[in-house]
């Protein structure tokens, strides 16, 4: 049977793991996450609606995935060592900063393989809607942040993003 103390530090220890799991992977994650799929927007609508080509929308959206990940990658394990911060390794969080941004990115990109420019955009809507709900989905389970709060502050940044591609792929 354990003392009063020993489960206390027992406790400490879980949370602790949790916490290490949140700073080196969830957040490095859902950074990546929330960037690849919001900045990755405004260029990749902006050329699907400028000129009315899924294959060039396409190829814009993925450089803009694959250019945006290698930023993101760089400027994560740049950014600071981990000893002092606890947030683990700087290579590890830019790897996975990284590749959740391009995941974010990719995902509405790829209904533009599709050569009806019309189908294309409403899977590519439908795509971002579930991006945003997931991202949302993981703000509430793992930061314990109001689900339907997170909804709202994930799409209205992401209808800012894909406002500025329409406006700018219109004009």
């Amino acid at each position: 049977m354990n003392t009063p103390l020993e489960e206390v530090e027992k406790a400490l220890h879980i949370e602790d793991v949790d916490r290490s799991f949140l700073l080196r992977v969830v957040q490095p994650g859902l950074i990546g996450l929330m960037d690849g799929s919001i900045s990755t927007l405004a260029p990749l609508f902006a050329a699907a609606y400028a000129t009315g080509n899924p294959h060039v929308a396409f190829l814009i959206g993925t450089s803009a995935a694959v250019g945006a990940a290698i930023s993101m990658a760089f400027a994560e394990a740049l950014s600071d060592t981990g000893e002092h911060t606890g947030r683990g390794h700087p290579f590890v969080r830019g790897g996975i900063v990284g590749a959740m941004t391009f995941v974010g990115g990719i995902l509405h990109t790829l209904p533009f393989l599709i050569s009806n420019l019309a189908a294309a955009l409403y899977l590519a809507y439908l795509v971002v809607g579930l991006e945003l709900v997931a991202i949302a989905y993981i703000r509430y389970r793992y930061f314990k942040m109001s689900f339907w709060l997170s909804v709202v502050q994930v799409v209205f940044g992401g209808a800012l993003v894909f406002t500025a591609g329409l406006l700018i792929g219109s004009a």
